[in-house]
């Protein structure tokens, strides 16, 4: 059976907006020349955070949506996805982020704070094992009609005469595909390690801290981070970049200083200035750009993706 929509990249927002489509009734094909885990998504650590994306006021609206989404998801254990409760702190003074009302975040008292930390607040909110979610998404994809095939695109020319519909999700690679200059990778490496018992998440929020350092625990696993090297592409993991990973999270949650190392991923964070979700006509085709969502890909993705779907359906004649 052929496509009706195509869906480019195999990754959390791709693979969420074939699911969104897929849904609505379109026979949708996802292409890629990365399966899910090899993408940057499954590398990733994640828990939602609306981090560092524009416009301010779309991402807040896609931001919840998501929020929701992941919420509701949480109650099957076979998404990953867990409500985990936490803190973010900063080792300077700053206010509750804007996002805060939407997770119940409070300020932390002065005996809440780690060693360093003048300010932080507390709330609960989605952690996801990204390879477990991933899989899911695949599994629901699927399960609703769609398939996929393994491809690489040299160009959207191509890709619009495949379907009369394609959505562009290709990640960081869209600074080829797309031909987007204002595209850019950010190098992510974190360390996944065993559990040696924690159950709350931390991260450093200190506004233009050097590096990131933040602890999001899964059932038997904990995911160490974190680091932002904006232009690098080498996805292979950097011993040095890792130990330093590990003495950060430690400093913070000492029972972490001997845990044993179970897995190193690198991931290429797709930055831009402001997300792109656009749609234009090409070549008799509606193409919808669904990409640039830099460390929030996961936080945005549900939005995204049914605004994907509300845009294709606003292009379609009634039926």
């Amino acid at each position: 059976m052929s496509a009706n929509a195509v869906v480019i990249g195999a990754g959390v927002a791709g693979l969420t907006t074939a699911v969104c489509l897929a849904e609505s009734g379109m026979r949708v094909r996802v292409d890629s020349d990365l399966t899910p885990g090899e993408t940057t998504s499954a590398a990733a650590g994640a828990m939602w955070d609306p981090y560092l994306a524009e416009p301010r006021d779309l991402v807040e609206r896609w931001a919840r949506t998501t929020l929701s989404e992941l919420t509701a998801l949480s109650s099957d254990r076979d998404t990953g996805i867990r409500m985990v409760e936490g803190t973010q702190e900063s080792r300077t003074p700053c206010p509750l982020p804007a996002w805060s009302d939407a997770v119940g975040a409070r300020r932390c008292a002065p005996e809440e704070l780690r060693h360093g930390f003048v300010t932080g607040w507390r709330y609960r909110a989605p952690v996801v094992d990204m390879p477990r979610y991933l899989t899911h998404l695949v599994r629901r994809f699927t399960e609703a009609g769609g398939s996929f095939r393994s491809h690489h695109y040299e160009s959207l020319a191509e890709a619009v005469r495949e379907a009369p519909v394609v959505v562009n999700c290709s990640g960081s690679g869209a600074r080829a595909l797309a031909g987007d200059p204002e595209v850019e990778a950010v190098r992510g490496q974190l360390v996944v390690v065993e559990n040696p018992g924690i159950d709350a998440f931390f991260c450093d929020d200190t506004p233009g801290a050097d590096e990131l350092t933040y602890i999001y625990p899964h059932s038997e696993t904990v995911v160490l981070g974190g680091t932002s090297g904006r232009g690098d592409w080498d996805r292979t993991p950097d011993a040095v970049a890792a130990d330093r990973i590990v003495r950060r999270c430690a400093a913070v949650e000492p029972s972490l200083a001997g845990a044993r190392v179970l897995e190193h991923r690198v991931g290429l964070r797709p930055a831009r200035a402001r997300v792109r979700l656009t749609e234009e006509r090409h070549e008799g085709a509606l193409l919808v750009h669904n990409y640039g969502h830099g460390g929030a890909g996961v936080t945005l993705s549900w939005g995204c993706a049914r605004e994907v779907v509300e845009r294709v359906r606003g292009d379609r004649p009634a039926s």
